[in-house]
């Protein structure tokens, strides 16, 4: 008796390489099923396997993923009108309704593989959402377009092959906008050491001469972390690699900084989020900006670079407070260290966020937009919402010419009308090192 024909749908998984499509594929293959698999975001879809699937599963790591994917669900669905249809990761039970909409008949969030292959095998119902511990086998990204084709590591001018892997999923945090919340619920589930080091070990061999680290939070678990960056190190002394990591993680395991940059960390992503207090209450992120402050101080003694990310406008963002966000990132040093796109982002609100606890947030959100995927939300000045949209395209149209990014923040300065630029003498530092897809959600 043949396996059932699966295709593996990835629609884009900031620029890595989707170990959200390698996982489950070394599952179903065991399982002795036949896996395709497409990233849609370095190709297209695979029409012939398409014809030919059993089943076609989505995988749906984040917003941008999941409305991509419904765009391809009806192409799927008017090829193969027959194959059945699985939507998979942590944003396929935030939209339920949706997805079963458009088609969708299994969906599985949370720790999706042993699910998954329960799926295709025929054992149904299958939860929506899974926080099984799950034991781990080593991904197998068979099908899966090379690694020099996705996000590269650009270090003084010279670039690195990347790969990627999860050493964790989910957060012990509840910060109230974040879309991991609503279905780990403050829990993390971790992945064996012994899996991540061959899956690292296998996109070496491939080539790759830097690894990303995709958990939400690295420090989730620093004991479980710290063993496999060791272990990295001991056996590729060469290989560097980035982690994201909370402002109040960096700030309590202090002790650690060091040791991330002594095992190869090029970098470490914080998402910040904000430079207002009251904004991070809001946000329920457990840190201020007085300990971002004192975070930067740290990690610039312990030689790590940090990559802040930010969500600039949000309900509460006024012209006097973006001002003050700008001009903090001047006078901290940071405009050539973020991201242009993070001085422009604005803050989503999907099915399921914690903001809608908040009376404030439900007295100014409007219906849910299916096609949007949240709840819309305007600024009680319009002129924020304006100002949002054109800083947006600057930053589009100026990165599309390759401009300098302390250049893209002088222009972003001036649309704010920020007054004059501060003349602060900059302490000489190694250029950040940094990965050249920008982080989106």
């Amino acid at each position: 008796m043949r396996g059932v024909r699966v295709v593996l749908v990835s629609t884009y998984e900031l620029g890595r390489q989707p170990f959200g499509l390698a996982s489950p594929a070394a599952w179903l293959r065991a399982a002795g099923h036949e896996v395709v698999l497409a990233d849609l975001s370095r190709g297209p879809l695979p029409v012939r396997a398409v014809e030919e699937a059993d089943w076609v599963g989505f995988f749906l790591p984040m917003h941008t993923a999941t409305r991509l994917a419904l765009r391809a669900i009806s192409r799927v669905r008017a090829i193969n009108p027959g194959t059945r249809l699985c939507a998979f990761g942590l944003y396929a039970p935030l939209n339920a309704g949706v997805l079963k909409r458009a088609g969708v008949e299994a969906i599985i969030g949370g720790e999706f593989e042993e699910g998954f292959v329960a799926v295709v095998g025929g054992r149904f119902p299958v939860e929506e959402v899974s926080m099984a511990r799950l034991r781990f086998v080593a991904p197998d990204r068979t099908g899966l377009p090379p690694l020099a084709s996705y996000a590269q590591l650009v270090t003084n001018g010279s670039r690195q092959v990347v790969g990627s892997t999860e050493a964790s999923r989910g957060c012990k945090h509840l910060c109230r906008h974040c879309p991991v919340v609503p279905v780990y619920r403050g829990a993390f589930r971790v992945v064996q050491p012994e899996i991540v080091l061959e899956d690292i070990r296998r996109q070496v061999a491939a080539g790759a001469g830097h690894i990303t680290f995709g958990d939400p939070d690295f420090f989730n678990g620093p004991a479980h972390a710290m063993r496999i960056v060791e272990a990295l190190h001991r056996e590729w002394p060469d290989l560097t690699y980035d982690v994201t990591i909370k402002i109040e993680h960096l700030l309590k395991h202090r002790g650690l900084l060091r040791p991330l940059r002594d095992t190869g960390c090029a970098f470490v992503t914080s998402a910040v989020e904000s430079l207002d207090d009251a904004v991070l209450e809001n946000l329920a992120k457990g840190h201020t900006r007085a300990d971002f402050i004192e975070t930067l101080q740290l990690m610039r003694a312990a030689e790590l670079p940090i990559s802040p990310t930010f969500i600039a406008f949000t309900p509460w963002t006024t012209k006097e407070s973006y001002r003050d966000f700008l001009c903090a990132i001047a006078e901290l040093g940071l405009s050539e260290q973020v991201s242009p796109i993070q001085l422009a982002i604005r803050l989503l609100i999907p099915e399921g966020s914690l903001l809608l606890d908040l009376p404030d947030v439900r007295a100014m959100v409007g219906e849910y937009e299916e096609r949007a995927l949240c709840y819309p939300w305007r600024n009680a000045d319009p002129d924020m919402d304006a100002l949002c949209l054109a800083i947006q395209n600057k930053i589009r149209r100026a990165e599309r010419a390759g401009r300098p990014r302390a250049e893209i923040f002088r222009e972003i300065w001036d649309l704010a009308q920020a007054g004059k630029y501060p003349d602060i003498p900059m302490a000489a530092r190694v250029t950040i090192p940094y990965l050249t897809e920008p982080w989106y959600c």
